[in-house]
């Protein structure tokens, strides 16, 4: 590119005195100008170092067309603004990484439509007080800072991007303050945006920082930030990261696509999020540590993990406080960890967590008020001695446990109500406390309060009904009951062993309920043994299901080979070593535990097995709270498959990727050593989701030795899942009318298969909610026939979600 020329409109303080110049170079054209001058540069190139004090405007060529005007020196800084000057479309080129490639001190100019090109150690450096405009600019450095601003210095940033930069795209040190609008930071390293010092401030409103190496957004040194209708994520460190007593404000923005920690908190910083959105995070969504650090949310949402860590981490004496937020399809959602450590959660929702919903340990505490807790492994589990809080107003729906309190911890839950629990809606053991004033429990598939090992938890005014396995079940030492009630015949705070037979249980159930003095009750009468099915039989009802055609196959090839070395060793000969235990893979609904029943049926028909009896567990049946618990409930489990078959659904469960303080470890190591000392006693099967269930064994080498094989169980088709539903239909006498088949074929082939679909779970369920609609539309009939009451059409079918 030639060298350009520069025209220079000198203007004087009356008309006639304008005139029009044209130099060769501008640092002549700088030099004869003065302020209110305007020059012009031509497409070329500038091998100067400029240096502007004037309160002049310069620009370069309006239209791209001509080629830019070229800022290009060798060395030092191409671009000084030292005066209140106008800078307009110039191309800055910076080759010297000790200089920046813009500099301005000490004023207040305008710079728009610069692009800055640069290995140098900034792009745009402003210090000494400056107070620059700066709009729709670009700036590349891959050696050095995208925009430095310190040493008082401030500014406006409006529309600018930093597209790469090989220190922080923007960096705010000593007492600077920046402000940035609508501007774009990506591929930086180290930060996108770093804020550190006392005194520095940054309001940043509608920018994005993307792709960056390292974390999104630092502060530290008590410096301060407001973020607005920003977007953080595709990161390779932290989202955001608070140190040494940072204050930032979060609003209306949203963190996605981190792989550690969306916001990392630490050194009593304090964080404020409102209507901000984080998901997709690798670790936590939201880590908070330290004594005095605080974070404080308000109409947030944390969902969509992409690891295994809880979505809330609180630990080291820090606080948060999560208000009218909602968190959900995390592994677990909130923990609080060590003494002085609290989290307030209110008004909130947790949903769709694998594991606990809230976890209190170390002698933290936790503070829940009307809280929404629904589809999560446990509601609330307080673990260990000083470790407490409080729970009002709560409903936890759909858990497996609502709380757990265990090892001295000590919550007080009032006006709670917990429905549909899988195992218990309060479980209590190991020295647990706690009171329970005001709760309900209901439609619980095993306890309603289960509690044990003496604890002396006190309940008040509490109810149970449609408890399967009791509505309050004690061992040993009973708690404290006042005003309790249950739907059940027994009285609340019967004093109910475990230890001892279903006789006992019943006889000092019935004693405690009449008031009457216990007796010690008879012996039982020993049950006859139960023959069972031959082994053709329930081959034959293997053959039945629908679908699993491998499974079906693999499973037939097993019991071969069994009976084969069975009728080698009547023979006299050497049998082949078959290993009866498996490993089951595939999605949930897909028969995995009816294979597992049949199975033990047809080992118990050939004499392998005693009973054949299946015994299903998953991991909160085996992994206890405390060291040495869990190998006694992975023996208890063991113990009661004696003679059939062991069923660990979600094995993967048992170990996971980061196992931190996990007793997972304890139960696998306990199951392969009665694996390997009762090896002919019990089957083993493991289950759960293929690729989880690879990583498993891959990790654990001692379990894999002890499968012979994996079988693998497929997602029905369309035409299997309408055979389900025409099974079920069938068994309800329903029948399924003109078109209804083909409709529900295009039903089920447009339904998402995402990792949420139910395979045999999901026909059963449209099945079912067909009823619901078929029976809405013939109740509003006022005599219907009897094909009216039986037959379903196509628009029976749900609306597909």
């Amino acid at each position: 590119m030639t060298k350009g020329s520069v025209q220079v409109t000198h203007t004087g303080t009356a008309r006639w005195r304008r005139r029009t110049a044209v130099y060769t170079t501008v640092t002549e054209a700088l030099a004869a100008a003065a302020d209110g001058d305007v020059l012009v540069l031509g497409p070329g190139t500038y091998r100067e170092n400029l240096v502007i004090e004037q309160s002049i405007t310069l620009r370069g060529p309006s239209e791209a067309k001509d080629g830019p005007a070229r800022i290009a020196p060798p060395e030092g800084v191409p671009l000084t603004v030292r005066g209140s000057a106008t800078v307009q479309h110039l191309r800055v080129e910076g080759q010297d990484t000790a200089s920046p490639a813009v500099l301005i001190e000490n004023s207040t100019p305008e710079l728009t439509g610069l692009q800055v090109h640069a290995a140098s150690a900034s792009g745009i450096e402003v210090r000494g007080g400056a107070r620059p405009t700066v709009r729709q600019s670009t700036v590349s450095n891959p050696t050095g800072a995208g925009i430095s601003v310190g040493d008082g210095a401030g500014g406006l940033f409006e529309e600018c991007e930093v597209v790469e930069a090989g220190q922080p795209g923007v960096s705010v040190r000593g007492a600077a303050h920046l402000r940035l609008e609508r501007c774009l930071i990506t591929r930086s390293s180290g930060a996108g945006l770093s804020v550190t010092g006392e005194g520095s401030a940054v309001d940043a409103v509608g920018c994005r920082f993307e792709e960056i190496r390292g974390a999104g957004v630092v502060l530290a040194e008590r410096a301060t930030a407001h973020l607005t209708e920003c977007a953080v994520g595709a990161t390779t460190g932290d989202g955001i990261t608070l140190d040494s007593e940072a204050v930032l404000t979060l609003t209306d923005s949203r963190l996605t696509g981190i792989p550690e920690n969306a916001l990392d908190l630490r050194g009593r910083s304090v964080l404020t999020l409102v209507r901000t959105r984080i998901s997709g995070f690798g670790r936590n969504g939201l880590s908070v540590w330290d004594p005095g650090t605080h974070a404080d949310a308000h109409d947030c949402e944390i969902h969509e993990s992409a690891g295994d860590y809880p979505a809330v981490w609180v630990s080291d004496g820090a606080t948060a406080v999560l208000e009218s937020c909602r968190v959900h399809h995390v592994p677990d959602a909130l923990f609080v960890l060590d003494a002085g450590s609290r989290a307030d959660v209110v008004d909130s929702r947790i949903e769709e967590v694998r594991g606990s919903a809230v976890s209190v340990s170390d002698g933290a505490t936790a503070q829940l008020d009307a809280c929404r807790i629904q589809d999560v492994g446990t509601g609330a589990w307080f673990r260990d001695e000083g470790s407490g809080g409080t729970v009002t107003g709560c409903t936890v729906e759909g858990a497996r446990t609502g709380f757990i309190v265990t090892k001295g911890a000590d919550p007080q839950v009032s006006d709670c109500t917990v429905s549909g629990p899988a195992e218990a809606g309060v479980y209590v053991s190991a020295g647990g406390r706690g009171r329970f004033s005001r709760c309900r429990i209901t439609g619980s598939s095993g306890y309603g309060f289960h509690i044990i090992d003496g604890c002396r938890t006190e309940l008040e005014r509490c109810r149970t009904e449609r408890c399967s396995r009791g509505g309050y079940v004690f061992a040993e030492d009973s708690p404290v009951l006042t005003d309790c009630q249950s739907d059940e015949t027994n009285a609340p705070g019967a004093d109910v062993r475990l230890k001892t037979g279903d006789a006992a249980q019943r006889t000092a159930r019935e004693t405690a309920g009449s008031g009457k003095p216990a007796q010690a009750p008879a012996p039982a009468e020993p049950e006859p043994a139960d023959e069972g099915r031959p082994a053709d039989e329930v081959l034959a009802e293997l053959e039945t299901l629908i679908g699993l055609a491998t499974v079906k196959r693999e499973v037939r090839a097993l019991i071969d080979m069994i009976e084969v070395g069975r009728r080698r060793q009547r023979a006299g000969l050497k049998a082949a070593s078959v290993r009866r235990h498996l490993v089951f893979t595939g999605s949930p609904g897909t028969g995995k535990t009816t294979v597992a029943r049949l199975y033990g049926e047809i080992l118990a028909s050939l004499g392998v097995l005693d009973k054949g009896h299946l015994v299903e567990v998953s991991r909160v049946d085996l992994v206890g709270e405390h060291i040495g618990s869990t190998a006694i409930r992975t023996q208890e489990a063991f113990e009661r498959a004696r003679g059939g078959v062991l069923f660990i659904d979600e094995a993967y469960a048992l170990s996971p990727e980061d196992a931190g303080r996990d007793f997972g470890r304890e139960a696998i190591d306990t199951l392969v050593k009665l694996m390997e000392d009762h090896r002919e006693a019990v089957v083993v099967i493991v289950a759960g989701y293929t690729a989880e269930m690879e990583r498993f064994l891959a990790v654990n080498p001692g379990v894999a030795s002890r499968f012979s094989r994996t079988i693998t169980f497929g997602d029905y088709s369309p035409e299997e899942l309408l055979s389900i539903l025409e099974q079920q239909a069938g068994e309800h006498e329903y029948d399924l009318g003109d078109g209804t088949r083909d409709a529900l074929l295009k039903y089920f082939t447009a339904m998402d298969r995402g990792p949420s679909f139910g395979n045999g779970r999901a026909a059963r369920q449209t099945f079912e909610a067909m009823v619901e609609r078929h029976a809405g539309r013939v109740a509003r009939l006022a005599e219907p026939s009897t094909e009216e009451l039986s037959v379903m059409h196509p628009e029976d079918l749900p609306t597909l979600r």
